[in-house]
């Protein structure tokens, strides 16, 4: 029974003035959803300073749970507090668990030393966790609810409207996940904090949890014009429990005295009726098909994980515009809105027209086939970025670059079976690996003074070697202190004075200190794709100049040789390239999944839908989103028994795999058979009315004979 009210009858353009509030809401939500979880890996990985496998890891298992708990949002609406009130109370939880990620994100909560790093790890984590589950189980929770909700707003007689309801709410989906994907990368990229200036991740955990509360106050503010239906049961359960039936009944007569049925479930004939069984049966064959699908989402939801940590690597610049590697999932977004209507219009008529019968059970397969394909595209560009990264020393091995500061040449013999370098005046050589133990010293002729340099090297360090000619030959060999390539498109900035005087040097805001002549300062922290004013002050001369345009993950050191008052000559040298391979290389792979996508998860809710009675729509909206669950912890299990060292491997083992499934998916859809649901519905509403009657008949004439006796 709906609960009544003189409000519910308000309504706008024919429609029910309640939907636009629910649609507000869904659009609030998953903005709300989707801008935290774009952030959400690399917050893992650069501020809680995970690994990318133990980042990977967790963000799939907060996906896979947010997958899960939508089974026990259902059960809790149907079978105790209705639609409406569980909305309300999971939404309560769910702003609760958005604020706890925002304040885990705080850096200056633990950070008391103010160095710029959380003194205490343990407790950001430890609130990011609970943050994650409150969020899981409310977006879970009321996944199933809402549309449901916005549906029951509707009439018997509104079928057109409540048809175009459903398309306005998905596009609602698609419009708060598109903008959320743009605006919290760029949040995400601000700087902000009281001691000491951090990525802004408080901000872009922050906003997604405001438009969470304004979701749940918009909610509750059309609550008088809602019509509230009240819980009436779970069918979840009911089949559940039909299905429990059959198995224990078939256990208990499992003898050879007890004839043979024609379907196993025929054994819960006993307790239910014949409806509910056929209707089981016919859900069960569609979840069945069911089972290979989990390996498909186990490669679309890599996007936010693997492919996100993929695009860190590259570069972001777009002329105008610098692309952060959290706003690349919008793609995904933007070519669904292109191609869903491309597909459906033009698409799958020309296919008709070549007189393909293309099935929905190929339209899936096919789209498996895709996302295989989008997985090998990954796999290639993964083999490009890998050419473009620096080579570190390993355990026993060191690394020297040699920079020659003078104006002659100079030639560095390292012993008596490695080849001598020479290098021109202001130029460097690449960084050379040598086994630490066998370089000892170094003999360097300059003109025609020869000098040796005696070393100790640690092991699985760079060093720069520069040299001079200031008065005689000057020879330093400088720890660079760098072990991997900057992330985040950041770049490491360096000094080294080759003036014959102390120099002080700044750059932007930050300060390097003062050099004495050949020495470097400590590297420091550049955003990337941007130029800044670099001053130098020797005795009372400054001089300024800006910087070169810096790209981006690279390591710069720069070389002061010159400060007159008319004169700022600096040379730059790159200790680490910046990122070469552009993100725009990622735009295949993401189209290739997208295409993915639109055949395989429209049609596969459309086929489920067209193969399932009418009142066993949810079980099967549950098994749907049962399978992207499944996929997510598939990712944890691959990924964590594979132990490939190389990502490249592990997008093709994951190609592989799908493909493998793939044909497994088209054996099984070939053998599969069409059914019409609602043909099977009338047969049994035809075989119920002739029992009615004969009961009928019955009775009256058991009455009769009662009458003449």
């Amino acid at each position: 029974m709906a609960a009544k009210s003189k409000d519910k009858s308000l309504s706008c353009f024919g429609y029910p003035l309640s939907i636009f509030f629910i649609i507000i809401n869904e659009f609030c939500e998953r903005f709300s959803y989707y801008g935290m979880r774009a952030v959400l890996v690399l917050y893992f990985k650069y501020f809680l300073q995970w690994d990318d496998n133990l980042s990977t890891a967790i963000y799939h298992t907060f996906v896979a749970l947010c997958y899960l708990t939508p089974i026990l949002g259902a059960l809790i609406a149907d079978s105790w507090l209705g639609k409406f009130k569980t909305i309300v109370s999971l939404s309560i939880v769910y702003t609760i668990g958005q604020a706890v990620m925002a304040v885990s994100s705080i850096n200056d909560l633990t950070d008391h030393n103010k160095d710029g790093a959380p003194d205490v790890v343990t407790v950001h984590v430890a609130l990011s966790m609970i943050g994650l589950i409150l969020i899981a189980l409310g977006t879970g929770g009321i996944k199933p609810c809402v549309s449901a909700f916005g549906g029951d707003q509707f009439e018997d007689h509104q079928e057109k409207q409540r048809s175009r309801f459903f398309s306005i709410f998905y596009l609602s989906i698609n419009a708060g996940s598109l903008l959320s994907t743009i605006i919290t990368p760029i949040l995400r990229a601000q700087e902000c904090g009281i001691h000491s200036k951090q990525r802004c991740y408080p901000l872009a955990f922050g906003v997604p949890a405001a438009l969470m509360a304004i979701a749940l106050v918009v909610f509750i503010v059309g609550s008088r014009m809602y019509k509230k239906v009240k819980p009436q049961g779970n069918i979840m359960i009911q089949v559940s429990k039909c299905i429990g039936f059959a198995i224990k009944n078939r256990f208990q007569h499992r003898s050879k005295q007890f004839p043979k049925r024609e379907h196993w479930l025929d054994w819960a004939s006993e307790k239910y009726d014949k409806r509910l069984i056929t209707q089981t049966k016919m859900v069960l064959k569609v979840l069945f098909l069911y089972i290979p699908l989990p390996m498909f989402w186990a490669l679309f939801d890599q996007q936010g994980s693997r492919w996100t940590l993929q695009a860190t690597t590259m570069d972001g610049n777009f002329g105008a515009i610098q692309i952060q590697p959290d706003q690349m999932q919008t793609v995904n977004p933007i070519l669904i809105i292109i191609m869903v209507p491309v597909v459906d219009a033009v698409i799958y008529p020309l296919i008709k027209k070549c007189k393909i019968n293309f099935t929905p059970l190929r339209k899936i397969t096919v789209g498996m086939f895709l996302a295989s394909l989008a997985f090998v595209a990954a796999a290639l560009l993964q083999v490009q970025i890998d050419k473009t990264l620096p080579v570190f020393p390993a355990a026993g091995q060191s690394q020297i670059k040699i920079l020659n500061l003078g104006a002659s040449s100079a030639t560095v013999k390292f012993g008596p079976q490695i080849q001598d370098v020479t290098v021109e005046p202001l130029q460097s050589t690449d960084y050379m690996i040598f086994e630490t133990s066998q370089l000892q010293s170094l003999n360097i002729t300059y003109g025609n003074i020869n000098t040796t340099l005696t070393t100790r090297l640690a092991e699985e360090n760079r060093y720069t070697l520069g040299i001079t000619d200031a008065q005689n030959v000057t020879n330093v060999l400088l720890s660079d202190g760098v072990t991997s390539k900057p992330e985040e498109g950041n770049n490491l900035i360096r000094f080294i004075n080759n003036l014959g005087e102390n120099v002080s040097i700044t750059m932007g805001d930050t300060s390097f200190g003062t050099l004495m002549p050949l020495s470097a300062s400590n590297y420091s922290l550049f955003p990337g794709g941007r130029t800044d004013e670099i001053t130098a002050t020797m005795n009372s001369v400054s001089c300024s100049a800006s910087s070169e345009a810096f790209g981006f993950g690279a390591a710069i050191t720069i070389v002061i040789n010159e400060c007159t008052p008319g004169s700022f000559d600096l040379k730059y040298f790159d200790d680490i390239s910046p990122n070469t391979v552009h993100m725009a290389w990622q735009i295949p792979q993401y189209f290739l999944l997208t295409c993915a996508e639109v055949v395989f998860s429209v049609t596969g809710l459309e086929f489920s839908y067209s193969q399932a009675p009418s009142n066993m729509k949810a079980v099967l909206q549950a098994g749907w989103l049962l399978t992207v669950a499944v996929g997510n912890i598939i990712v944890l299990i691959v990924a964590g028994a594979s132990k490939l060292s190389e990502q490249w491997a592990e997008y093709v083992l994951f190609a592989a795999l799908l493909l493998a499934v793939c044909i497994i998916f088209a054996v099984m859809a070939y053998f599969y058979t069409y059914i019409d649901p609602n043909e099977i519905e009338a047969k049994l509403d035809e075989e119920e009315k002739k029992q009615v009657k004969k009961d009928l008949n019955l009775n009256e004439n058991q009455a009769e004979v009662g009458t003449q006796l």
